[in-house]
């Protein structure tokens, strides 16, 4: 008997165990998938979190159409904080338009009526703006209130942004 127990381990031994390497393999590649499974769904979700945090919208978007308002050199001279303030804002602004947004812009060139309408309403808000809206915390609602104004007359998406490039306020 001892013989034959013998046998049976030495045969035990020579047979290669196969079923724990595979059982391996095959647990390395579920979890290889499981954690590519999850990185899309959260990359997918983080995605569509921000865009529905930016109204929707992408915020990648076709080139824009640069334009300056104003004066090529002087930009913008506007009196400011109403007639008894005395104060006048000089600045140079630059907005991004979207090119493909109706008949503001033809072959990349802001058209006549547009640009009138562009500078009527940058004025008209500069003009009515109080002088602590000028202060420099206050100058990305600035931003965003001339471009939902220019959005409004110009047709939504029309403008994607706004650069201020110059501000002196005397």
């Amino acid at each position: 008997m001892a013989d034959e127990e013998k046998e049976e381990e030495q045969t035990a031994e020579a047979k290669p165990k196969k079923s724990p390497i595979i059982l391996i393999v095959v647990l390395v590649v579920v979890g290889l998938l499981l954690a590519g499974g999850i990185s899309f769904f959260v990359t997918t979700q983080l995605v569509a979190n921000s865009n529905s945090d930016e109204g929707g919208g992408s915020k990648y978007h076709d080139p824009g159409v640069f334009y300056k308002l104003g004066d090529a050199k002087e930009g913008i001279l506007v009196n400011v904080g109403g007639q008894k303030a005395g104060k006048y804002l000089k600045t140079s602004i630059i907005l991004e338009m979207n090119p493909g947004k109706s008949d503001n812009i033809v072959e990349g060139v802001v058209q006549p009526m547009a640009e009138a309408k562009i500078m009527d309403t940058t004025m008209q808000l500069l003009r009515s703006s109080k002088l602590e809206e000028f202060d420099a915390s206050k100058q990305d609602e600035l931003k965003k209130k001339l471009k939902d104004r220019l959005n409004e007359v110009l047709g939504e998406g029309s403008v994607y942004d706004i650069y201020i490039t110059s501000f002196l306020l005397q």
